[in-house]
């Protein structure tokens, strides 16, 4: 009996030692993964004075077999980092780049300056406040990309938010010590369906600890989102019209050939709506009190806001994040830059864009409204936040009739 305590003994000690070898083992290749994304230098253009900044970025696999990888930049919080929550950016499209447009001009510490060849330090980035991943959502995105070409075929929201899942718990293996950090989803535009979606799945998913790693959700964030296309669509042409974008004329025609209910618009309804996103060929969608950006096609103007996907149903809007006028010419001509490629680890075969048009007219939509997701995750006691830009006609406005009629408080803020 005294022999088997033994035995038992030793074997207990043995499988602790294997562990712990196994354990450190990970963590010391967690670490080498770690600093071989780390950015060590200034990037080009960058003033000296940022060298507090500290950054990584590279590929995270999220499927071996058909060679997919997304691209990350990720900023650690200016103080206390492991102290602050982690928050994962996406902007929308679909097609469009969190790098090109979340990090680089709206809420990351390094801003894209108007030559296209440097950067200047952002006063108001969020990473003030987070620890800021940046993510190009889905593949074929920016540097993200795929060695099997049939994927880009397979794109949908389901798609996307799997991949995204993946992403996730496989950052967190290489960046382990943020595991226990309060994690958040945000994005802006058609992120509304992305980052909904993701939160979702992680919920469900972490109801199920056997099969799968707990992700400390709390909250996600989102900015113009869209959100439901009857209520999203609406509100584009009574915004339009309230804004004086539109005649009296236009919007009686289309009032009157459009319920917006139903996927594919009609003849009629999709006629009077052309005339509406006519107009917006003389403004900026994302600021109509703004001047428009006159460089080229990659500015907002109108010419490409207009695109046919899915069969015969509406011409959809693609919307960009936040108000850009210029800015994502700038952003273009910096991330093709061949020393900021090399020095943000990136890959690529071709020019870098910051929307890739192809994943737009080739997406396969397939949700059409999120609003149910809201409901099942508010009930389940998740954290959202929804602001909206109120110089932006595009996205959301009519959504918040959903809030209302559903006894949710929506609390008006002004900044």
């Amino acid at each position: 009996m005294a022999s088997k305590t033994k035995l038992d003994a030793w074997v207990i000690l043995q499988l602790s030692v294997l562990f712990c070898l196994s354990s450190c083992s990970c963590n010391i290749e967690s670490q080498q993964q770690q600093e071989s994304d780390r950015v060590i230098n200034l990037l080009p253009g960058q003033p000296s004075s940022d060298t507090n900044i500290s950054h990584f970025s590279g590929y995270i696999t999220v499927n071996e077999d058909h060679g997919r990888a997304l691209f990350y930049w990720f900023f650690e919080a200016q103080t206390l980092p492991s102290k602050k929550p982690l928050l994962v950016w996406l902007n929308g499209g679909p097609g469009c780049s969190s790098v090109g447009y979340g990090a680089a001009i709206e809420l990351g510490p390094l801003r894209v300056n108007q030559n296209g060849d440097g950067l200047d330090f952002n006063n108001f980035s969020w990473n003030k406040e987070a620890n800021l991943l940046f993510v190009e959502s889905p593949i074929g995105v920016g540097f993200s990309y795929t060695n099997t070409s049939s994927d880009l075929t397979q794109l949908n929201d389901e798609f996307v938010a799997e991949d995204a899942y993946i992403f996730v718990v496989n950052w967190l293996k290489r960046f382990p010590q943020y595991k226990s950090h309060d994690f958040y989803i945000s994005g802006e535009s058609y992120a509304g369906h992305y980052v909904p979606q993701l939160a979702e799945l992680i919920y469900t998913r972490n109801s199920d600890p056997q099969n799968y790693p707990l992700v400390n959700l709390k909250g996600f964030i989102v900015g113009n989102p869209e959100t439901d296309d009857f209520y999203d669509s609406r509100g584009l042409l009574d915004y339009s019209w309230s804004h004086t974008v539109v005649s009296n004329q236009v919007y009686d025609q289309a009032n009157n050939a459009c319920d917006f209910k139903h996927l594919d618009w009609t003849d009629d309804c999709q006629k009077a709506m052309n005339l509406v996103f006519q107009e917006y060929k003389k403004i900026d969608i994302y600021n109509i009190y703004a001047p428009i950006c006159l460089k080229n096609k990659t500015s907002a103007l109108a010419e490409d806001l207009v695109e046919k996907v899915h069969h015969n149903r509406l011409s959809r809007m693609r919307i960009f994040g936040g108000y850009d006028p210029c800015f994502s010419t700038y952003t273009e001509e910096y991330f093709n830059m061949a020393d900021v490629q090399s020095a943000l680890h990136a890959k690529t075969t071709g020019k870098w864009k910051v929307c890739n048009d192809s994943i737009l007219n080739t997406y396969n939509f397939t949700v059409f409204s999120i609003l149910p997701i809201y409901t099942k995750l508010i009930k389940a006691g998740v954290k959202i936040w929804i602001y909206r830009f109120l110089a932006i006609s595009v996205a959301f406005l009519k959504s918040i009739l959903f809030f209302h009629s559903n006894e949710i408080t929506w609390r008006f803020f002004l900044s």
